[in-house]
């Protein structure tokens, strides 16, 4: 069972994602009013997945989400946020969040997101796939104009897959490779372009037109 931590300000809304979750099957093993008490509480429990607010006092979402991408690196974080927050969720992607979900989302998209990052996905819900993909390919370079890759054709068509969101699995099943095989590539790729999740290997597939 997964074991997730909400981090919301705002307690009503904070309590209801809880109970959501808990109503699917996961655990909340806590609830946070800001990114600093989020990291106090990581410091002694085991946690899976974060559900991470972005505008808090104290320590907003972004911040909180460099620190603990840095430190519990194991540990997913997806961002939980209004259409208002899409500058600060983008920064949040590019450092390491693993997921975007606007907080009006319904309980099976939330679990569905939990699932998805366990299982190395991307999940960025569908009502504002439209608004962030621009954002992460704003000062990309033109598809005429992009940077020599230095990935086999092999790779490129894993990276292309990561850049979509999909899960190792996922990316398995399309490539005709076992999850190890796809497991060992992604680690590979990452090695070569000096990235240190898939994350940013998928922003780099976005803004680097992989296709």
């Amino acid at each position: 069972m997964a074991r997730v931590m909400v981090v919301e300000d705002q307690s009503i809304v904070r309590q209801g994602i809880a109970m959501m979750l808990k109503a699917q099957g996961l655990e909340v093993v806590a609830e946070a009013e800001n990114g600093k008490v989020a990291i106090e509480y990581l410091k002694t429990l085991s946690v899976d997945v974060i559900m991470m607010d972005i505008r808090m006092p104290e320590m907003n979402g972004l911040e909180a989400t460099r620190i603990i991408h840095k430190q519990w690196p194991q540990t997913k974080i997806i961002i939980l946020t209004t259409f208002n927050d899409d500058e600060y969720a983008v920064e949040a992607l590019k450092e390491g969040a693993c997921g975007y979900l606007l907080k009006t989302a319904d309980s099976d998209k939330l679990v569905s997101a939990v699932k998805s990052c366990l299982k190395g996905g991307m999940p960025i819900q569908e009502e504002v796939t439209a608004r962030v993909i621009p954002k992460l390919l704003y000062n990309a370079p033109k598809k005429e104009e992009a940077i020599q890759i230095p990935l086999t054709p092999r790779e490129l068509d894993i990276a292309k897959c990561v850049g979509m969101g999909k899960t190792n699995k996922e990316i398995a099943q399309e490539l005709f490779m076992s999850v190890g095989t796809v497991k060992n590539h992604i680690t590979v790729i990452l090695q070569k372009l000096e990235m240190r999740d898939r994350t940013q290997l998928a922003i780099y597939a976005v803004k680097n037109h992989i296709s």
